[in-house]
């Protein structure tokens, strides 16, 4: 086996793929005599969804994985969902994985997509379609259609890929592939077309270039004028949609070019008024320096944008809520993050922290990690029965006194002792 320079596993044969700035092309002129290309990784020997492919090919069905775990295989990242794609009507797929002993929920059966349920897991099976008709937030599609016109219908070029059960990746556009090599996100065809079938493909491409393109290169020119040209689309779409949207942009590696970006062309305005993109850069060099996971929350926050306010932008939970709510109140206290830690939990004083030091440009301590870790696993030593024990009488004077002491114990860094708080 060899690798090409995108880290992508070449089957054994001649004509190993090489890039160019524009493209990728075979090595040698003879490009029909190159072997196939696989991809490899566990995910292709996973016993369930070797099954659910199985049954259909076994009723002559044609049955391949498709988009995100192709894709994802390719650029050597971790394979999720596995999602696959057949020539069977849906009806059809019903019967045969029904025959096989496998469940089915007709999720979206309108459109074509049917999940298979073994072992647990949900694996979603969607036939091979074509739009006949979109109004920008959901389409009518006709079955029956080949590999090329299903894979036509997608976003991206780099989500038009297939695979067979051994592997072996199809690429019927012939435009995935090359842009998988050089990270580039591109839509399908016309971008405005592909943008006006739904809207939300114009969150979705900023979102893939967070996760996916190369910032050596930079976005799409063709396809950021697309969004900037349709961006009064995202203001019909549903805020759960948005939200999802948004978390998962914000939760990537660095969203900060695909933020700054959405924010030249008019969309990030729309989505979330007033979110300054500017600020991700300074809290990304900070969150460099303290390497802890990306978090959506921090990044929302850094950008200014008010947490009762991305409740209703993002239709966000009440625990979402809570937490940046308990972020914002540690930024506001000006105790040592091992304090704050102690009174507003761990995540929400290591964020103050890493928020602050992206506003003030002085790099957090050294010893943050340590500290937020030793102030959230901090005990009071000292309960209400203890004062009891001590002849204070239950009610509103023995709650005031045990406050005061653990001010009192916190404000010692935790190193006041039971008994001298209550000899005291």
């Amino acid at each position: 086996m060899s690798r090409d320079r995108t880290g992508v596993r070449l089957a054994d044969g001649p004509a190993p793929v090489t890039i160019d700035d524009d493209s990728v092309r075979p090595a040698r002129p003879d490009a029909e005599t190159a072997a196939p290309l696989r991809v490899e990784g566990a995910w292709l020997d996973d016993r369930a969804a070797r099954q659910v492919i199985g049954a259909l090919a076994a009723g002559g069905a044609r049955a391949l994985f498709v988009g995100g775990c192709v894709r994802d295989a390719l650029l050597g990242r971790p394979v999720g969902d596995l999602d696959m794609a057949t020539d069977a009507e849906p009806a059809e797929v019903r019967r045969l994985l029904t025959e096989a002993g496998i469940r089915t929920v007709p999720t979206g059966i309108e459109h074509g997509t049917v999940t298979a349920v073994l072992s647990n897991r949900g694996f979603e099976i969607t036939t091979f379609r074509r739009d006949v008709e979109t109004d920008g937030r959901r389409a009518t599609v006709a079955f029956g259609a080949d590999l090329a016109q299903d894979a036509a219908r997608r976003d991206f070029t780099i989500n038009a890929l297939y695979a067979d059960a051994e592997g072996v990746v199809t690429d019927p556009l012939g435009t995935g592939l090359g842009d998988i090599a050089l990270r580039r996100v591109r839509f399908i065809g016309d971008a405005t077309a592909r943008i006006r079938e739904d809207y939300l493909r114009i969150l979705r491409f900023f979102r893939f270039h967070a996760l996916y393109g190369d910032a050596w290169r930079g976005i799409d020119e063709e396809g950021l004028a697309a969004c900037a040209a349709q961006a009064e689309g995202v203001e019909t779409l549903p805020k759960e949609r948005v939200g999802a949207e948004l978390r998962k942009l914000l939760g990537a590696e660095d969203p900060g070019p695909a933020l700054c970006a959405m924010a030249a062309c008019g969309v990030l305005g729309r989505v979330l008024p007033g979110a300054d993109a500017q600020q991700i850069a300074p809290l990304a060099a900070m969150e460099a320096r303290a390497a802890p996971l990306p978090d959506w929350k921090r990044r929302l926050l850094a950008m200014g944008v008010e947490p009762k306010a991305a409740v209703d932008l993002m239709r966000l939970s009440r625990a979402d809520l809570r937490a940046l709510e308990a972020t914002r109140r540690a930024m506001e206290s000006d105790a040592p993050v091992a304090q704050v830690a102690y009174r507003h939990g761990a995540e929400a004083a290591r964020d103050a922290a890493l928020l602050r030091a992206a506003a003030t440009g002085t790099p957090p301590p050294r010893t943050l990690g340590r500290d937020v870790a030793r102030g959230a696993t901090a005990t009071f030593p000292v309960q209400a029965q203890d004062l009891v024990a001590r002849g204070m009488k239950p009610g509103p004077a023995l709650g005031r006194r045990l406050a005061a002491l653990e001010d009192q114990w916190v404000r010692s860094d935790f190193q006041a002792t039971r008994g001298e708080m209550l000899d005291a």
